[in-house]
């Protein structure tokens, strides 16, 4: 099948999660809020929870734009693996909501550190699992066609970003918000073209 279905299947489903983020985001309660801007400094963990997953999700339906745009076509197997990404990137509205919830809780910072960066390092592996299997069982099915070497460059590209989400998953029984500054760095440095291969798409 072409893959116009898939991308717009792919495109609503990052839409529905990434709007969902939000919605974690609770309004104070004006009757029970003396002040509201000493209530909206305490609930940071919910802001900055929100930012992290809100540009992770977007980096990946660019990364994702970017792969699937290099098929002329998907068989069935592809289609099978795009679900399951899928599947986990509409785990991280409630991970995030996780995160915020108990960051500030000794008890159950941990955790959900750990679901919370667990959630991250799920996708990033269902992402490489995909890519892997267009570029290197799949090459026939790719538009333009790509030399051995780059698609194996490509391929890298998409490994190096499992392990720092693997770090991250470690370190949360130690720190989480070092868990989560791992997290936020990874985003930030996610987001720049030369790193998530946007940049060589278009040459």
């Amino acid at each position: 099948m072409g893959t116009n279905r898939l991308e717009s299947f792919s495109d609503g489903v990052i839409a529905v999660a990434i709007t969902l983020l939000v919605l974690g985001i609770s309004v104070p309660d004006p009757d029970h809020t003396p002040s509201l801007t000493h209530t909206l400094g305490t609930r940071w963990p919910e802001y900055a929870a929100y930012v992290i997953s809100f540009l992770t999700i977007g980096i990946i339906w660019i990364n994702h734009h970017v792969m699937i745009n290099r098929l002329r076509e998907a068989d069935h197997a592809i289609l099978i693996l795009n679900l399951l990404l899928l599947m986990s990137i509409g785990l991280l509205p409630f991970a995030t909501g996780l995160m915020a919830a108990y960051l500030q809780h000794p008890a159950g910072r941990s955790p959900a550190a750990a679901v919370y960066a667990g959630s991250f390092l799920l996708m990033a592996i269902m992402f490489l699992t995909l890519n892997r299997h267009i570029l290197l069982r799949k090459p026939h099915l790719l538009g333009p066609e790509l030399p051995e070497a780059r698609r194996r460059a490509i391929l890298r590209r998409s490994v190096s970003g499992v392990f720092p989400y693997l770090l991250a998953v470690a370190l949360a029984p130690l720190s989480a918000y070092l868990t989560l500054a791992i997290s936020a760095a990874l985003a930030v440095f996610y987001a720049f073209p030369v790193a998530s291969g946007t940049e060589s798409a278009r040459r």
